[in-house]
């Protein structure tokens, strides 16, 4: 092999095939690196547009890194299928097998205390949305803007309860909704690590609070592997 290896995730090693047709960045299908119990997925990618000084070319091109992101995001959906990775970064390159054993070596205890924490459960995202004329800081739609705050507030602490952890993020965090035009930034905007074995329990939850009440609309995404929650153990 003379490429370089994008990285997607790390994993523990796993028996399940990846989806046959399946391909990563670049067009490559995604391989793996076996290395002291632990798991790589990567790809081949052409030195041409991952080395150091192509690769900070390519990251000014919009529609480069659109693509780019939707492969490696789609590597690592299917890998949350079949086993529980620990994604990593998009964009992370090593030059060859011995980069990547390096990196395992050097991070090894960390990356197994991750996925011990990650083990079994997956990452749901909940956004809660009030119609734009609701959501201003002063005015006639103040009480409706402090009603929507409520909702999400309680929302909230009744999902955490189904969730081993969870995270708030900034509301321009949030991926923009189908109905834009109508609600403005999320009043919630959430990130939660939740037991596979709870997740319709955390879903129906999801379910039963869109609608309630006017004014308000609640979006659910997910599963997805634990983005939200491999940070600041990783790093």
């Amino acid at each position: 092999m003379t490429g370089l290896r994008y990285v997607y995730a790390v994993c523990r090693p796993f028996g399940a095939p990846l989806q046959t047709q399946l391909t990563g960045v670049a067009g490559a299908p995604p391989r793996r690196l076996v290395h002291h119990g632990l798991v790589a997925v990567f790809s081949e990618v052409p030195a041409s547009d991952f080395a150091e000084e192509p690769l900070r070319a390519r990251l000014e091109d919009p529609d480069w890194l659109t693509a780019t992101a939707r492969a490696h995001q789609g590597v690592v959906d299917a890998l949350t299928v079949v086993t529980t990775p620990l994604p990593l970064r998009p964009g992370t390159v090593f030059r060859d097998d011995s980069g990547v054993r390096t990196m395992i070596e050097e991070r090894e205890d960390v990356l197994n205390r991750t996925l011990d924490r990650l083990e079994g459960r997956v990452e749901w995202g909940v956004q809660v949305y009030a119609e734009t004329g609701v959501e201003q800081d002063a005015g006639p739609g103040e009480n409706e803007r402090q009603a929507a705050e409520q909702f999400a507030g309680r929302l909230h602490a009744e999902l955490s309860g189904y969730a081993e952890d969870s995270r708030i993020n900034p509301p321009e965090n949030a991926a923009p909704s189908d109905e834009s035009e109508t609600f403005g930034r999320p009043v919630l905007n959430a990130a939660y690590l939740v037991p596979r074995i709870r997740c319709e329990e955390f879903v129906e939850a999801v379910d039963r609070a869109k609608g309630v009440a006017p004014g308000i609309r609640v979006e659910l995404t997910g599963p997805w592997a634990a983005y939200s929650f491999v940070e600041d153990e990783y790093e």
